[in-house]
């Protein structure tokens, strides 16, 4: 007999399939669009696949459409005394839809949330959840303090308790806290929440980039 903790995690895992299967098809006609669109702005590739840290410090590739120029390369130096793990104040954050390495295209899918749809992929394969604490790329999670490692304890979300309480405007302590609020109390019922907030929140543009 499964135990309740196993049975938490079959049930989100079958919640992760079906809701992101879901999400896939009914966003499938938007992507295509969107695809379409990158294609012809630039001629560059659609996707930007980048390595983040997910559950229990793996690392996996992320999908997003590309938003930034394909001749674009940010050059972001972390760590620099960093030595009791990344600082509250830090605010992590790619050049903003104002930036001029970011595309016509990728503007307006940063500001819709639109260029994160790619990551139902990720769902489905199993290296994130619908919900949880978003993936951090390896350059910073490598400073990462004892205690914020907590973040890394469960599978890493397409969305969370701090993307619907802030999004990118928020601090690293302000979202480290919300994360370890998520960890210590996640449930189906938390994660339904989070969800109906999280589109909410994508409508209105709140903490947008």
């Amino acid at each position: 007999m499964m135990s309740k903790q196993t049975m938490a995690i079959f049930f989100k895992r079958i919640m992760d399939i079906f809701f992101s299967v879901v999400g896939f098809l009914m966003t499938a006609p938007i992507m295509l669009v969107v695809a379409v669109c990158i294609k012809l702005e630039d001629g560059g590739p659609i996707l930007f696949v980048q390595t983040r840290t997910g559950k229990d410090g793996k690392l996996f590739s992320i999908y997003k459409f590309r938003s930034m120029k394909v001749e674009s390369r940010q050059q972001n130096e972390y760590g620099k005394g960093w030595e009791e793990g990344v600082p509250d104040a830090f605010i992590f954050k790619e050049c903003s839809s104002e930036n001029p390495c970011i595309t016509r295209v990728g503007a307006f899918i940063r500001r819709t949330s639109i260029d994160e749809l790619p990551q139902f992929f990720n769902v489905m394969i199993g290296n994130m959840s619908l919900v949880g604490p978003r993936p951090e790329i390896p350059e910073i999670t490598c400073y990462y303090s004892k205690e914020q490692k907590k973040r890394l304890r469960v599978k890493p979300g397409l969305t969370g308790w701090a993307q619907v309480n802030g999004r990118s405007s928020i601090t690293n302590g302000e979202k480290m806290q919300m994360d370890y609020h998520y960890v210590d109390n996640h449930s189906i019922r938390m994660d339904m929440y989070i969800l109906v907030l999280t589109v909410k929140v994508v409508l209105t543009f709140k903490g947008a980039v």
